[in-house]
C-alpha cells in the first residue's frame, strides 16, 4: 500500500492542532474521515452495523492516543485507515477459532439459512459478510483493499500460503453462493 502519498495541507494542520490538544480540530479530522473507516471496519466485520461502528469509535480513540506517533510521512488519512483497519482485524483475530472452513464452505454452497437474489450489490455484501470472519478478511483485505498476501499474513498472525488457502476459499464459497443464486 503506497505510504507516499503527501498529507493535505488542511489535515497537516488540523493534526498539530489537535497534538497540542485542540479537540475541536480532532473532531474535524473524525467528521472529514469517520465514513472511509467505518466502511472498510464494516466489510471486514461483515455487515455488522453495530460492531462496526463500536470498532470505529475504538478506532478514534486509538488515533487520539496515537497521535503524536504520526510522522506527517504519509497522509493522515492513510495512517488512520491502516489503525482502523488493524483495530478490525484485531477483532477478527480474537473471535472464536473457526471450526472448519470446508464445512461452513459446504453449509453456504448448500443454501444455509440465506436466501440470495443474483444481480444486485446487497447479495454480494451479504455473501461476503456470511464468510468466516478470518476468509472474510483475507478476502476483503486482497480483493478490495489490494493489500499483498504477505501484508495480510502479518496482520492475522497467519502464513502467506494460508492468507493464499483462505482467499482460494473465500473465492470458491463465493462462486458457489452466488452461483447458486443466480
Amino acid at each position: 500500500m503506497p505510504e507516499s502519498a503527501p498529507v493535505p495541507a488542511d489535515d497537516v494542520a488540523l493534526v498539530e492542532r489537535s497534538m497540542a490538544g485542540d479537540m475541536r480540530a480532532f473532531e474535524l479530522l473524525y467528521r472529514k474521515h469517520v465514513g472511509r473507516v467505518y466502511g472498510a471496519i464494516l466489510r471486514i466485520v461483515g455487515m455488522n452495523h453495530a460492531r462496526a461502528e463500536e470498532l470505529t469509535q475504538d478506532a478514534f480513540i486509538r488515533a487520539w492516543q496515537k497521535l503524536a506517533g504520526f510522522r506527517f510521512e504519509s497522509a493522515f488519512s492513510t495512517w488512520l485507515y491502516r489503525l482502523g483497519v488493524n483495530v478490525a482485524l484485531m477483532d477478527v483475530r480474537g473471535a472464536a477459532p473457526e471450526q472448519n472452513v470446508e464445512d461452513d464452505a459446504l453449509e453456504y454452497a448448500a443454501g444455509g439459512d440465506v436466501p440470495f437474489c443474483a444481480g444486485e450489490r446487497s447479495d454480494l455484501e451479504q455473501a461476503v459478510a456470511k464468510l468466516p470472519p478470518r476468509a472474510r478478511a483475507v478476502l476483503v483485505l486482497h480483493d478490495v483493499e489490494g493489500w499483498k498476501h504477505e501484508e495480510i499474513a502479518k496482520e492475522l498472525g497467519m502464513a502467506v500460503g494460508s492468507s493464499k488457502a483462505q482467499l482460494h476459499r473465500a473465492r470458491g464459497l463465493m462462486r458457489r453462493v452466488l452461483g447458486d443464486a443466480a
